[in-house]
């Protein structure tokens, strides 16, 4: 990712709003295939210490690296969900030395990636160039082992080589988010796209999805891009927004003060809210790419690219369009929520068995948080139209929606297994005169006026029915006999 620099001492001491952030991120996503990228190691998070290895992944003398056809396939899938180019391409050395790395280099992929020229689009509609989304390997994993787990704090290291080879592939998007809540959005909808096509699980936690960022800043209105430093391996949501935050702070600061920005890789410690210098920011030039000997030039034939096509399933974005053209009423971050955890074909199809919209989201979002087990479309649409209908109140809905995950069946069979039963209109009416009698303060209060003395009359009415009257129902009645 490149930046002509753009170093602005002694320009005085301006409003922040006079500066704007300017954000590419670089984003490894590790490929859900069952062996590694060039050898037959099983690709499998966790497992004892250098138990999932081989000679390729120790990078022994005289062992050879062959290609995993799954891990080119899933590439293909997410450069296609990118809208990216597919085209031919090589293998490349990246030779730089890390215990971390037994061969003294990574085979990646560098001047002719499999995937370029594509877009991602976020929530608000703001397309973000993709520049490439190209194959390579994961390297081994180095735990620092005494002080804070830092190398300098160390008293030695281990080095687990489990994770050596692991296919991955590197999205490398162009410099043009302006703010860490784009690039939160930014990273949730790629991590979707890639859970959603099936090419990886986007755990962030586990490091299946690891996130570079570059981060600069400049004088607003300026077309030229300030001197960038890249915080490594950001690894959730809210420290890539913290990073980004503070980072943008430390080089507006720095340059407000009259300093240039040295380019730097940094760490983002979380712990004290602060990026910290690691290194000098290397060059492609120093890693001296050359073509990777031991490997043949890739070229997926076009038939096989539209074949991957073919069978892309439904994408977020447009499983969010036709979630919000069935559901219009509700509030896009519900939408979302639905789509992100993959709730939206059930919504879908109860919507289309006439489960009222916004009931059937309000159940989707708030009370299928840990999954929909035996729940199925035809069971939650009639659920939602013995509520519509009065015959089951919000909180008895929940209680047998319950039922209806846990065991599945109708709702009307489970309603009756609860003893739940509406309500005779005749008997509520009573319940509230009684009610109005019994407490003429709250009652006078109401009447003029108070309104919190609703939830009151209705909280009474709800522990002295056991949960069954139906709460709009009483504030129906409630209004209706204050005139």
């Amino acid at each position: 990712m490149s930046a002509d620099t753009l170093d602005v001492p002694g320009l005085g001491a301006p409003a922040d709003t006079e500066w704007e952030t300017v954000v590419g991120l670089e984003v490894h996503a590790e490929l859900a295939t069952e062996t590694k990228l060039f050898s037959a190691s099983p690709n499998r998070f966790g497992g004892e210490p250098n138990t999932h290895i081989d000679p390729v992944s120790l990078g022994l003398p005289g062992s050879l690296p062959v290609l995993n056809e799954k891990a080119v396939e899933l590439a293909i899938r997410v450069g296609l969900s990118l809208n990216c180019r597919v085209q031919p391409s090589i293998f490349a050395r990246k030779n730089y030395f890390y215990p971390d790395m037994p061969k003294d280099f990574q085979i990646s992929q560098y001047d002719q990636p499999i995937n370029v020229d594509g877009w991602l689009e976020l929530p608000s509609g703001k397309r973000i160039g993709i520049e490439r989304a190209h194959l390579e390997e994961d390297t081994g994993k180095t735990v620092h082992i005494g002080g804070g787990g830092r190398i300098h704090e160390a008293g030695y290291s281990l080095v687990d080589y489990n994770r050596a080879g692991v296919p991955l592939i590197e999205i490398v998007g162009h410099p043009e988010l302006r703010s860490a809540e784009e690039a939160r959005q930014y990273v949730t909808e790629l991590r979707s796209i890639l859970v959603a096509v099936g090419a990886s699980d986007g755990k962030m936690e586990e490091g299946s999805l690891r996130v570079d960022c570059n981060v600069s800043v400049r004088p607003l209105g300026s077309d030229r891009l300030g001197t960038r430093c890249e915080i490594k391996n950001v690894n959730s949501l809210r420290s890539l927004g913290r990073a980004i935050e503070y980072e943008s702070r430390r080089q507006i600061d720095q340059l407000i003060s009259g300093h240039p920005i040295e380019q730097q890789t940094r760490h983002w410690n979380e712990d004290d809210g602060r990026t910290h210098a690691l290194r000098s920011k290397e060059e492609d030039y120093d890693y001296r790419y050359f073509p990777e000997p031991d490997l043949l030039p890739l070229d997926p034939s076009a038939e096989w690219v539209e074949q991957i096509r073919q069978a892309l399933p439904a994408l977020p974005r447009d499983r969010r369009l036709s979630l919000a053209e069935a559901a219009p009423t509700v509030d896009a971050d519900h939408i979302a929520l639905a789509v992100e955890r993959s709730m939206d074909e059930l919504a879908l199809a109860a919507i289309s068995r006439g489960g009222p919209s916004d009931r059937v989201m309000t159940h989707v979002v708030q009370n299928l948080a840990d999954g929909v087990g035996m729940l199925s479309p035809e069971s939650l649409a009639g659920l939602v139209a013995m509520e519509a209908a009065g015959e089951l109140t919000a909180t008895q809905a929940k209680k047998v929606l319950a039922v209806l995950v846990e065991s599945g069946g109708s709702p009307q069979e489970a309603a009756q297994s609860l003893g739940f039963e509406a309500m005779d209109s005749g008997e509520l009416e009573t319940l509230v005169d009684g009610l109005i009698s019994e407490h003429p303060d709250e009652w006078s209060r109401f009447c003029d006026g108070d309104n919190k003395l609703t939830g009151f009359f209705v909280g009474q009415v709800m522990k002295a029915t056991q949960g069954r009257a139906d709460g709009n129902a009483v504030t129906q009645l409630l209004n209706a006999r204050r005139g």
